[in-house]
Order: C-alpha cells, then structure tokens, then sequence
C-alpha cells in the first residue's frame, strides 16, 4: 500500500514506543495515539506516564487514556477520529468488536511470538522458559479472541543460548517495527493465514511465587527460568531468612544422588547446588538492598556464609 495511511496507534511500554517511532519515522499519518492511564511508580509512587504517551508528547500527537473501551462514550470518541486502521501493541486494554470495526481497515497487533505459539501476556518469556530454539514477530489482524487473528506477515529468529528476556526483548522490538511498516507497505498483496488452533500455546503472565527455586526441578529447566525472569521477578531462593536473586548460572553434570538443595561445592567460580537433575552452579547472586555481585566475591568477605553440605530452602 504506497499511500500513507492516517492511524490511531495504541500501545504502552517501551517495546510499543520503539513501534510508534518507526511509524512517526514513515509516510504514515498518525492522528492519535492511545495508551494506559499513568501510574504511580517509583519510591514516591508518583504518576509516570508510559513510554508510548511521552513519545506522542514529543510529537504533539492526541493522546487519549481511557480506563476502558467498552464504554460508548469511549468508543464514539475512538470512532469519530476516522482512521483508516488502527495499530495495537502491547497496548493492554481488550479492544471490543465495536472498535475493531470502527477503522476502515480494521486493527493490527504486533505480537512477540511465532503464533500460534505463545498466545498471551508472556511470549517472550515464555519462550525461553521452555527453551525453544526461535521466536520472532507476528502481525495479525485482531478479532474478539486473545491473539487468535489471522496473520498477515511473521517473521522469525533464533534464540541464542544467553539471551535473557532483557535481551530478546530488545532484539524484537528491533525486528517488530521493520515487520510492521512492511505489512503497511504490502497491505493489499498480503493474504492472511488463519490459525490453527490445535497447534496454540498459551503464554501465562510470570508470578514471584513461580520464580522462587524449586530444586527438584532439573538444572536445565532452573537455568532457562534465570535468563527468562530476568529482568522480573528473577529467579531467588531464600538463604539466613534472606531472599537472594539469582543472576547467573551454568549446568554442571553431575550423576551423584545428593538430595535437591545441598551444596556440593563453593569456590571461585560460583555455588554449585543438587538439582533433580545435575546440578547448577551459581555465579552471580544478589543480596536484598545490594548490587548484584560474582559469587567470587561473596565468598571472600564471608567464606562461612554457603558451606558444602549445607541445604538451601
């Protein structure tokens, strides 16, 4: 579609601005942006607003936060600014089918996953989570379901063995806005791919409570969970009622039959703890009100502090 084409853009961290910038950057018309109300955040618990309202500020965009679209006051208001599409990421809101009919050319997501793999509020995470090999980014044309639609353009990467959530995430919001402009460029020629829904997984939100260390995992599972919660809720475990986040760790083979927890061995490289399978060594660690430091120097101002034999909750 070599035309420029007015849009309501709605979206609200970080991953959303980087999207918002590559269309502010393009030929299209951006006539309005939607994004959540601002939140109190920070030590003052002030009102922040999202990185996707201070973006539109810079540019002088309409902004508009409703607290929900399912109102008819809202969607009138939505209605009345006459796009010809609207482009939803991470927006957060559920877009009832009043407004996914309300543009022209209805509403595209951009969602962080191969779909129908990873369907929800976690893809990125979850991905790791379960060690797959690739992710990427899809677009698809929106309907009532949670990241059911149609998809118009997907586009794949692979998953390197360090890559945290931090990381991939800022790899896909590198890959997604290249994807998103070339889906606006080919919009007529594109044909959209229903999902099969036999094939889709469902990607749950993170909790604080999964990351806590279940040492009866394997140390696979333990290692893919530390680069997928960071940088939330990290991985920790409690040790003299002190709840310590994990960092970094390596999978060490290990064929002996120490119950799950015991320390089997603590020098310079790290931790080395019993798992339901192998063991897992901890690198670097972080105390409560502390910088994340290498076990290394842990170890030598209080060498007492982990002690081989002893079992961590």
């Amino acid at each position: 579609m070599a035309n420029s084409l007015n849009i309501i853009f709605a979206g609200t961290p970080e991953f959303a601005a980087k999207h918002l910038a590559a269309l502010y950057a393009s030929e299209h018309n951006i006539i309005a942006v939607y994004t959540q109300p601002d939140r109190h955040a920070g030590r003052g618990k002030k009102l922040m607003p999202s990185a996707v309202k201070l973006l539109a500020l810079d540019h002088g965009t309409s902004i508009y936060q409703p607290a929900s679209l399912k109102n008819e006051e809202a969607q009138q208001e939505l209605a009345s600014l006459n796009a010809d599409i609207m482009i939803v990421v991470a927006y957060g809101l559920i877009l009832p089918k009043t407004v996914l009919d309300t543009p022209k050319l209805g509403c595209l997501n951009v969602h962080g996953s191969l779909l129908p793999k990873w369907r929800g509020a976690a893809p990125i995470q979850r991905a790791i989570w379960a060690g797959d090999k690739f992710t990427g980014i899809s677009v698809m044309q929106m309907d009532e379901g949670l990241d059911t639609g149609a998809v118009l353009l997907e586009k794949s990467m692979a998953i390197i063995g360090a890559a945290t959530s931090a990381s991939l995430y800022d790899d896909l919001a590198e890959l997604g806005p290249q994807i998103l402009l070339e889906t606006l460029e080919n919009l007529d020629n594109l044909t959209p791919t229903v999902q099969n829904n036999d094939e889709a997984t469902y990607a749950h939100k993170l909790s604080k409570e999964e990351a806590r260390i279940d040492w009866t995992l394997s140390a696979q599972q333990l290692a893919r969970n530390v680069r997928a919660f960071n940088p939330w809720p990290f991985v920790w475990f409690i040790h003299n009622d002190e709840s310590i986040k994990v960092w970094q760790v390596e999978v060490v083979e290990s064929f002996g039959e120490l119950t799950e927890g015991t320390i089997v061995n603590v020098d310079k490289n790290g931790i080395e703890v019993a798992t339901g399978e192998h063991n897992l060594l901890l690198s670097i660690i972080q105390f409560p009100s502390k910088k994340a430091q290498p076990v290394a120097d842990i170890i030598n101002g209080k060498p007492a502090l982990f002690v081989v034999g002893q079992r961590l909750s």
